[in-house]
This record gives structure tokens, C-alpha cells and sequence, in this order.
């Protein structure tokens, strides 16, 4: 064929398959058999083949994924991509409208959106070719992904216009896809994913396109950041110009004349949200006037003319069946309640927290009550309380045991804990989920190494401690249960791979009580080997910036046992690295976390983590946990009987979250 030939078919072929991906992917309305499609396909893949000077960025192929990454670049937005404020409750959205129109006056028109559960990204186009794609990252620079985000279908390469626009969007995977996936890493014997926010967050932050492309995404746009050339007078035109140029808009908009049509929106979607075919956790409420959005303005982290609509926790009724305890790697005992199945917020719930023995006890929960369940953040299950007039009489009462239900050494609760703790090093159950932490993304990271590999390997008494990873033997992997050639090989040259770590992730990894990932970094970076901080005292380590009398006596005892001595020597014989290797990105410069470079402030009683728990979390994401209320501090988290910190939060105007928002957010990160 010759080469003007070939240049006129295969222009033809890009045309016909980007209408055909416009029927199926944005549409939803098919007009061709998928066989057809991938016949065309297939046909211009081959034609690229032989005539690669003719491929074009746009081209319909670019969507199967291309050659991997090293790093991701960082972007900066010429218009930055803010959050918004929360409403609760119908209440909240009359006090925004009443702001509102107290700024602009009373003809405000309002338009309502799915909140969906994805990434946010946004999108740019030069002359309606796209040409750079980003996450949001922390609303001024975020992480370029064009490469993974050219595999999501519904993303048109080329607009019907020849614009210059930045568009943006929530990038999502859909529940068949989210189901399909999962399915396939349970039979892979991998972790799976939570939920589908995290695949789809996952899925886009992989180096490998070609990982990306497998993974079945979509994406809406909802929103112009950018657009040369026209002007929108309203947010609903726009939305309306975005779906005449080729994006895939959600058509449940609906542009409201009142908050009262706004606030039956709201209602309709409570009801409505499992039927959808994707995740949304509430619904988005922005003015449509683009003049309004100018007189209206931000404050220094919001939008005034936006608002975003959570829906309530979803609470249900089941019976309890009985309670399960479950011993961690500290030591804590935490019972779980047994459920009778039910669903709870989408998903089938079997399992919910019981947190500890002083709740049940406050709860007077007893074994066969009918309970009600919901999840905190629609993420964790809890039992919220016990329908005590439903007792028949049969119910049991249920005590926590004496001893530790792994390994049957007595219980001790430590002065100043709820919690029941058991003490013994040698305790099979606190040994399993260690390793499991070592293993971790914060900790050692080593990919294919998830809880139920790990729960194998130590079923099969092929280790005992976390130095025992280092001496695997192919042959022993080999024989368990879905771990193939591949899938041994890939695993070994990961355990291989994380000897080289620095210093600060195999501290993390060890656990030493109150160490957490911030901690390991800051011992780290101090100390800079494992010999000069096992030789370090207790005024050694108070003298450094941040490592308190609670934090310095526990790592002095860690490093006295005769086993811990051992198990360093161990790993430093199997060539795993005892050094501080500089300074390298953290963990959470890595992510897109909210966190990062925040003040926060914990106040009030916690219920689904310790104090040091969430403290420990945020400072892992990059953030700084202090004790007092100030102009400085961004954000205050409050529990129940938060006191005077959430008052004075109120009074400066500082950003003020429940526990389940703060749980929702840790989850995203």
C-alpha cells in the first residue's frame, strides 16, 4: 500500500472509531457490535505498524496504554482547583442559601450534581486536542497522568471544536468494573481494594499505563476551569457546551429555582444512590450565575457559591449473631460483632466494630440482640445501639475473656487504656499481623506480600518473624495456593528489592511502640544508622526535636530485649539496609492527601482510633499534629464532647470536621 493510501484510511478509521467510542462510552448507546470495533481497531493498529511516521497523538490506539513512566511531573493549575465546604443536613443548605443571598439578592438559581466518589482531575486542550491531563494534588499542583488518563475511553482525544480549554472532572471506576477487578486479585491471592474511590486513585497512579488501561474507568466533567474564545454566562450552559463538545456529562444536572427544589434533589438521590451503576457519597450545590460566582468569591480553602451535600450515614437493623475477637499486632484486644447479613451503604455487611469493652458494657450489648449498623463515613461498620425492646428473653450476656484467645496468656489492661492488651511477645496473632505491617506501603513495601500471602506463609511455618522473609525459598512458594511462576518470581524480586530501603522505613516496619512513620523518619534522619540508635539513650532521644518521655522509654526497652538484638542481626546478615539514605521524598509528598502541610488539632473522645492512632495517620500524610488552637491551625477534628478548642475553632473560623469526615478523608489518602 502506498503511503497516501494508507494516510487516507487510517484518517478514515480514527474518525469512525471515535464515533463509535462516543455512542459507547459517553452515550451509553452502542451502535456498532463490539466485534466490529475491535475489527476496525485492530486494522488501524496494524496500519500504525507499518507506517509509524503516520501515528498521531490522538489516535484511538494510544488508549491500550504506552511505555511506562520513571516519575510522575508535577503540574502547577493556572486556576487553582479548590474543595468545598460540607452540608449535613437541610438546615445547613438553607443557612448557605441564606448567605448567599444575603451577598447577591434573592434571584439565585441554583445547580444540583452527583457528588461521585472518584479522583478529581482536570483536563487541558489546545486547539481541542487534549494534551495534559492531572490530579488535583493539593488544589495549586498536582501530578501530571496524562499517559493513564488517554486509556479512559470517555475522555475525548479530540474535541468537536477546536478550542483552548481546561476542563475538569472525577475520574471513577465503575461498580462492574470495581467487582470484576476484585474478583481477580482475590483469585490472584492479592489485597483487594476497599472501595472503588481507592481503585480508581490506584488505577491512575500507576507508572504503567498499560495497568491503567485494563482497568475499565470513566470519567464526567462537571465543571470549565478555562475557556478561550467564549463566553458562559451561567455553570448549567456550560455543563450544556461541555456535552455538545464530546464529554461525558451526568445527565441527573438539574438546574433548581429554589433551595426548596434543591433540598428535595438531595432526598430524591438518598433513596436513589444504590441504584446508580457508580459510587456518589452526596450531591454538589453551586449557583449558576458565573457573575454571582464573581461577586460571591472565596474564602481562603472555599468557594461561596458552592456547597457539598453529605449524605447522612445509613443506619440499618440486624441481628447479632456473635462476637469475635481479633488480637492485633500491639497487642490490643478489639472485639467484632457477627452479624446476620444486611446492607448497609451499598455493600453487604457481615462484620462491625465493637471497639472495646467499656462500649459494649455502655452499649449493654448482648449476644442475639437486634442492633443497629451503620458505617462511619460510609466507610467502617459500627453498631450504633440495641433495640432493647425487641429482647426476648434469649439473649446472652457476653464478658471479655481473662486471656488471650491466640496464645491463652492473662490480659492486662495498661494504666490509662480501655483497651485489653496481651503482653506476650511470642503471641502467634500479634507475630502474623507485625509482619503484615512490615510488609506495608509505609513500612517495607513490598508489592504481593498482602495479608493473605502473608497469613499462608505463616500457616505453613515458613516464617516465624520478619527476618524469615529474607530466606523464602522459591521451591516452598511454589507449593501454595495461588502463587504461580510468575507471581513467586515477581515476589522474591520485591523482598530482594526492599533490603535496599533506608533506614526510617525498616523502623516503621519493626512497630516499636508510639514510633510512628513521621517518628522513624525523624530518628532517622537524627541517628542516621541502626547501631547508634540501638546504643542511644533516653536523654539521647529526648534531646531530639519531637520524640517525647512516652516515645523515648519505649524505644530504649525495645532495643534492651535479647530477641529484638537477635532479629536485627538477623536482617543485617540477609543484606538488609540499617542506613539512612538522605533526604529522600516522603511517603505522603507522595500522595495526594489533604493533610500535607497542614496544622491540625484532635480534640474530644475518638471512637474508631486512638489519639496516637489518628496522630499518627495524619503526620504519615505529611501533616502536624499540636495541641492547641491557634490562627495558625487549619483544621480541628472533634470527637464527642469536644469543649472549649471546637468553640474557639468556631470563633476564629477554622475548618471544623466530625469523626466520620476525618475517617472519609484518611480513607482517600
Amino acid at each position: 500500500m502506498e503511503k497516501h493510501q494508507a494516510e487516507q484510511e487510517m484518517d478514515a478509521l480514527r474518525k469512525e472509531l471515535e464515533d463509535y467510542g462516543y455512542h459507547y462510552y459517553v452515550l451509553d448507546a452502542p451502535i456498532v457490535p463490539d466485534s466490529e470495533y475491535d475489527k476496525l481497531l485492530n486494522r488501524l493498529l496494524e496500519l500504525e505498524g507499518q507506517f509509524p511516521e503516520l501515528i498521531t497523538e490522538d489516535s484511538p490506539t494510544v488508549r491500550i496504554g504506552g511505555e511506562p513512566l520513571s516519575a510522575f511531573k508535577k503540574v502547577a493549575h493556572r486556576v487553582p482547583m479548590m474543595s468545598l465546604g460540607n452540608a449535613f443536613s437541610a438546615q445547613d443548605l438553607r443557612d448557605f442559601d441564606r448567605r448567599v443571598r444575603q451577598n447577591v439578592g434573592d434571584e439565585v438559581a441554583y445547580v444540583c450534581e452527583l457528588k461521585f466518589d472518584g479522583l478529581a482531575v482536570s483536563l487541558t486542550y489546545e486547539e481541542g486536542r487534549f494534551v495534559r491531563g492531572a490530579t488535583r494534588g493539593d488544589g495549586t499542583t498536582g501530578e501530571d497522568i496524562t499517559h493513564n488518563l488517554k486509556t479512559i475511553p470517555a475522555i475525548p482525544l479530540r474535541l468537536k471544536e477546536n478550542v483552548m480549554l481546561e476542563v475538569r472532572g472525577e475520574a471513577y471506576m465503575p461498580k462492574h468494573s470495581f467487582e470484576t477487578l476484585n474478583a481477580a486479585k482475590e483469585e490472584a491471592g492479592e489485597e483487594k481494594f476497599a472501595n472503588p474511590r481507592n481503585a480508581a486513585a490506584g488505577s491512575l497512579r500507576q507508572l504503567d499505563p498499560k495497568i491503567a488501561a485494563k482497568r475499565n474507568l470513566s470519567l464526567f466533567v462537571y465543571s470549565i476551569g478555562e475557556l478561550t474564545g467564549k463566553n458562559m454566562d451561567t455553570h448549567y450552559k456550560g455543563l450544556m457546551y461541555l456535552d455538545e463538545l464530546g464529554f461525558k456529562v451526568n445527565k441527573e444536572a438539574t438546574r433548581c429555582e429554589s433551595m426548596d427544589d434543591v433540598i428535595a434533589y438531595t432526598e430524591r438521590w438518598v433513596e436513589k444512590r444504590h441504584e446508580l451503576p457508580y459510587e456518589i457519597d452526596g450531591v454538589v450545590i453551586k449557583v449558576d450565575s458565573l457573575a454571582m460566582h464573581e461577586r460571591l468569591g472565596f474564602t481562603a480553602k472555599f468557594p461561596r457559591w458552592a456547597t457539598a451535600y453529605k449524605f447522612p450515614a445509613e443506619e440499618v437493623v440486624t441481628v447479632l449473631r456473635e462476637i469475635e475477637l481479633n488480637v492485633g499486632r500491639t497487642g490490643v484486644v478489639t472485639p467484632t460483632a457477627l452479624l446476620d447479613p444486611v446492607l448497609v451503604a451499598g455493600t453487604t455487611v457481615r462484620r462491625a466494630s465493637l471497639h472495646n469493652e467499656d462500649l459494649i458494657r455502655e452499649k449493654d450489648v448482648k449476644l442475639g440482640d437486634t442492633v443497629v449498623v451503620k458505617k462511619a463515613g460510609d466507610i467502617i461498620p459500627e453498631v450504633v445501639s440495641v433495640l432493647t425492646e425487641k429482647r426476648t428473653g434469649d439473649e446472652v450476656d457476653f464478658a471479655m475473656p481473662t486471656h488471650c484467645p491466640e496464645c491463652d496468656s492473662q490480659l492486662e489492661r495498661l494504666e490509662g487504656e480501655v483497651a485489653l492488651r496481651c503482653l506476650n511477645p511470642k503471641c502467634p496473632a500479634q507475630i502474623r499481623e507485625g509482619l503484615i505491617h512490615f510488609v506495608s506501603r509505609n513500612a517495607m513495601n513490598i508489592d504481593g506480600l498482602g495479608e493473605k500471602v502473608i497469613s499462608q506463609l505463616f500457616a505453613h511455618e515458613l516464617i516465624a518473624d520478619v527476618a524469615d522473609l529474607y530466606s523464602l525459598k522459591r521451591e516452598d512458594l511454589l507449593e501454595l495456593e495461588r502463587m504461580g511462576e510468575k507471581s513467586v518470581d515477581n515476589l522474591l524480586t520485591a523482598i530482594a528489592v526492599s533490603k535496599e530501603n533506608s533506614l526510617e522505613r525498616l523502623l516503621f516496619g519493626l512497630g516499636i511502640r508510639f514510633v510512628g512513620a513521621k517518628a522513624a523518619r525523624t530518628l532517622a534522619e537524627q541517628f542516621e544508622t541502626m547501631e547508634a540508635l540501638q546504643e542511644a539513650s533516653e536523654e539521647d532521644l529526648l534531646a531530639v526535636n519531637e520524640i517525647g518521655e512516652k516515645m523515648a522509654a519505649s524505644i530504649v526497652a525495645y532495643y534492651a530485649k535479647p530477641e529484638v538484638r537477635t532479629l536485627l542481626a538477623e536482617l543485617r546478615s540477609a543484606g538488609v539496609s540499617m542506613e539512612f539514605k538522605g533526604k529522600q521524598p516522603r511517603e505522603s509528598e507522595q500522595v495526594d492527601s489533604f493533610f500535607t502541610g497542614k496544622t491540625v488539632v484532635l480534640t474530644g473522645k475518638l471512637s474508631e482510633l486512638t489519639r496516637n492512632e489518628a496522630q499518627e495517620r495524619i503526620e504519615a500524610l505529611g501533616g502536624t499534629v499540636t495541641g492547641s488552637v491557634s490562627k495558625k491551625t487549619d483544621l480541628v477534628v472533634a470527637g464527642e464532647d469536644a469543649g472549649s478548642k471546637q468553640k474557639k475553632a468556631e470563633t476564629l473560623g477554622i475548618e471544623l470536621w466530625n469523626e466520620a469526615k476525618f475517617i472519609e478523608e484518611l480513607e482517600k489518602a
